[in-house]
């Protein structure tokens, strides 16, 4: 059978498609976003009104907050990323279960002592805390065993201050699933109707490392973000995986097969707004993410970061969008690469904050269009409006 590509021209926004969606979401198209952290559960929540087979391939990296506390305890990847995309995703109406997600959104008191905190959680594993009581069976004995897993399998010095419920479930069915996170993100996802498809990039426990320009060598998300702990004085020269938190020892994980089906059958890629490295750049790292994005001849589309990013010293917008394009070409070493990276580079220049610009000629040394729209309205700014964003990824389906 004749393979034919066929092109077309686009409206942005394309009234009449985005109206389409809107009406049946359930059919609506399958947006791939390699991504990780929060940035993007805002448009989230935004996209699933007009599509519920929306990818995420999300990092497993984090090594901050109450992720590090699980990875320290547990030799597990990080989960916080996970929860926090599935819960942007879930079903917020009466059919979604709104007791489960609200359970799934508790934290334990970040006060209190451990004595206490211990009291409360086993509470919940026994069923009998409020948040957990309105949830019907067998659901409600489900979540209960999951805990009671977890605080089987919890050292008596964890630190549960702050504790996020849906993480403690998460690791409890990642423990007791031998030690596999795609059994209990699928469950998950069935427990909150999660109207799209949310899965770690790898399911390795791997530690995200980098090597700046002056030389230093750093092991941690934590430590490059910028938030936890002081911003880098120092570019990012290279970016590398680690098999330990403690030293560096260079992990070379491969995609796996079901997630390359899942860019295989993807409408539109989207490398979205999030911290460069940490949340774009990690997930691009495992081989065959270049060659699978390349394979696919669906819209490829770059929106760059506005304002300021602690991982992003000296970084230029050409210099990030060489950065996105070095890493994917990586995996074709030196080979000739058969099909296309990226297409299209959205911006907002008139009301958005970059460094720099995109000269006409890098654009067309490297075939890229620049589509330069409103994407910031007057309430969303300095941030991008999530109904413009969803607006315009729509039209170019």
């Amino acid at each position: 059978m004749p393979s034919v590509k066929v092109t077309r021209s686009v409206d942005i926004p394309d009234l009449l498609r985005i109206s389409r969606y809107y009406k049946m979401p359930e059919l609506g198209p399958k947006l791939l976003f390699f991504s990780g952290g929060s940035a993007l559960n805002g448009l989230c929540r935004e996209l699933k009104n007009y599509t519920h087979n929306s990818i995420h391939l999300v990092t497993p990296f984090d090594s901050g907050g109450s992720s590090a506390k699980l990875r320290q305890a547990f030799a597990m990847p990080a989960i916080g990323d996970l929860r926090s995309r599935l819960m942007a995703l879930a079903d917020e109406s009466v059919l979604g279960h709104p007791e489960i997600y609200t359970l799934f959104n508790y934290r334990l008191p970040k006060t209190g002592s451990n004595k206490d905190l211990q009291l409360e959680l086993r509470q919940l594993a026994q069923g009998l805390a409020p948040q957990i009581v309105d949830i019907n069976n067998p659901m409600r004995q489900l979540i209960c065993n999951y805990l009671q897993f977890f605080c089987d399998a919890m050292p008596k010095e964890f630190d549960l201050r702050g504790a996020s419920i849906g993480n403690l479930i998460l690791a409890g069915g990642y423990l007791n699933n031998q030690q596999y996170l795609d059994p209990i993100i699928f469950l998950f996802s069935k427990l909150v109707n999660v109207q799209g498809t949310v899965r770690a990039v790898v399911n390795d426990n791997l530690h995200l490392g980098a090597v700046l320009r002056d030389g230093t060598e750093i092991i941690g998300q934590h430590h490059l973000s910028g938030k936890e702990q002081p911003p880098l004085s120092s570019a990012i020269e290279t970016l590398f995986l680690s098999s330990s938190r403690d030293q560096q020892q260079v992990a070379s994980p491969s995609l796996r097969k079901k997630n390359r089906k899942l860019i295989a059958t993807a409408e539109l890629i989207c490398f979205p707004p999030g911290s460069f490295y940490s949340s774009l750049i990690a997930n691009l790292i495992p081989k065959g993410v270049g060659r699978a994005v390349a394979a696919n001849d669906c819209p490829k589309v770059y929106i760059p970061n506005l304002g300021y990013d602690p991982e992003q010293i000296g970084m230029t917008l050409e210099g990030m969008v060489s950065g996105l394009l070095q890493q994917l070409r990586r995996d074709f070493e030196g080979e000739e690469i058969e099909g296309r990276l990226l297409d299209f580079i959205i911006i907002d220049s008139r009301n958005g904050d970059y460094l720099g610009e995109l000269s006409k000629a890098f654009l067309q040394a490297n075939d890229i269009v620049l589509i330069d729209l409103k994407l910031i309205s007057k309430h969303s700014a300095p941030y991008y409006d999530n109904q413009l964003l969803v607006s315009a990824l729509l039209s170019l389906t």
